[in-house]
């Protein structure tokens, strides 16, 4: 006998016979609540009830139950039980409401915020370059001074370059132009707004760190929440980070080489953005491929551990690492020799071909 799970009840089936039955009650709402856990992957009560021994169920789902096995049962219609389309009609838009106010995985959450911090960066970059441009008309020396959000600030709190000079203790001579008082105002106006998208940036920085201690404390420990919430961003998520394979994580970041590897030829890259951790580019150029691999490898097993809900193993993925480059270290130490290139046969120096030796009977 195989039990089967439809909208509208529970069937224990023998064949084509149905044997014992448990219907839903005719209500939308309560139907969509035991479709919602269908969809969890949870047990139903109704399918606990009706379980019998050495029985086989529909779906994997209920494999506690049972040995899974296919079965076609279509023969089960709603209509003979007087359940109606529309019945189900609004039975499934309530399972919509149920599922859309369920709590989201953190990873959804860590992925907006990395989307949205590079978005904010490339806004800062923009801005920053316009504010160089625009102020450096009055005072082009101030940015060899200040940079980033100090550069901001100092423009956006004091304005004119005398008392920038007061601010910084400085003494020197400006070659830029005089501002008029509507200039200025306009200027520390727009420095004001890039200061405070500064500050936007690093409490977003502050939001995903605290977030990637809680979702991910194992790759946090590896690369760091920065490098390991752009991982999770790039892979799509925490979930599909876990079923990568170590190789692909070691890549994450490098698709448009490894595209030029596949269809131009090009050298196939040996890292993505994993090389922006210390371990990997401080590497020398020999070794960084396998360092690449050893943290690849190790991010592979802290994803899954993170997933699953396992237990910290962070600093005992480190101390693995230290060992791997360690070993990588001592059976590596010097660069590889290039191999130099033999001529071609048959070829001169200046790439032209050797005129053939004609034998006889050639002319």
């Amino acid at each position: 006998m195989i039990l089967v799970t439809k909208w509208f009840g529970v069937f224990l089936v023998d064949r084509d016979r149905i044997v014992k039955k448990v219907l839903f009650e005719k209500d939308p709402v309560a139907i969509a609540a035991k479709l919602a856990k269908v969809q969890r992957g949870e047990l139903l009560p109704e399918e606990e009830r009706l379980a019998v021994k050495r029985m086989k169920v529909a779906e994997p789902r209920m494999s506690s139950l049972g040995k899974p096995e296919f079965l076609d049962s279509s023969f089960i219609r709603a209509e003979d039980f007087g359940y109606s389309q529309q019945l189900r009609q609004k039975a499934m838009v309530e399972l919509g409401k149920i599922r859309t106010r369920e709590p989201l995985p953190a990873d959804r959450f860590i992925l907006q915020a990395v989307r949205g911090m590079d978005d904010l960066i490339e806004t800062i970059n923009l801005m920053s370059e316009r504010l160089h441009e625009w102020y450096g008309l009055h005072f082009p020396e101030l940015g060899d001074y200040a940079r980033e959000r100090r550069y901001a600030e100092l423009i956006s709190q004091n304005g004119l370059r005398e008392e920038v000079l007061s601010v910084l203790d400085l003494q020197l001579e400006s070659v830029g132009a005089e501002l008029d008082e509507k200039d200025l105002t306009a200027i520390r106006s727009y420095a004001a707004t890039l200061a405070s998208l500064y500050e936007e940036k690093e409490a977003l920085e502050e939001y995903i760190a605290g977030r990637m201690e809680e979702t991910a404390p194992n790759i946090s420990a590896v690369v760091g929440p920065s490098l390991g919430a752009r991982l999770i961003s790039l892979a799509g998520g925490l979930r599909r980070l876990a079923s990568l394979p170590a190789g692909t994580i070691q890549l994450l970041g490098a698709e448009k080489a490894m595209f030029a590897h596949l269809r131009q030829g090009k050298k196939p890259p040996k890292h993505g953005i994993i090389f922006q951790h210390p371990t990997v580019h401080r590497a020398p150029y020999w070794q960084r491929g396998n360092v690449a691999r050893v943290m690849g490898g190790k991010l592979a097993i802290a994803a899954r551990v993170d997933y699953y809900g396992g237990e910290y193993i962070g600093d005992s993925l480190n101390d693995d690492i230290a060992r791997r480059v360690e070993e990588i270290q001592s059976k590596y130490p010097d660069p590889p020799v290039e191999k130099k290139r033999r001529p071609q046969e048959g070829r001169r120096r200046g790439g032209k071909d050797r005129p053939r030796k004609m034998g006889k009977g050639r002319r």
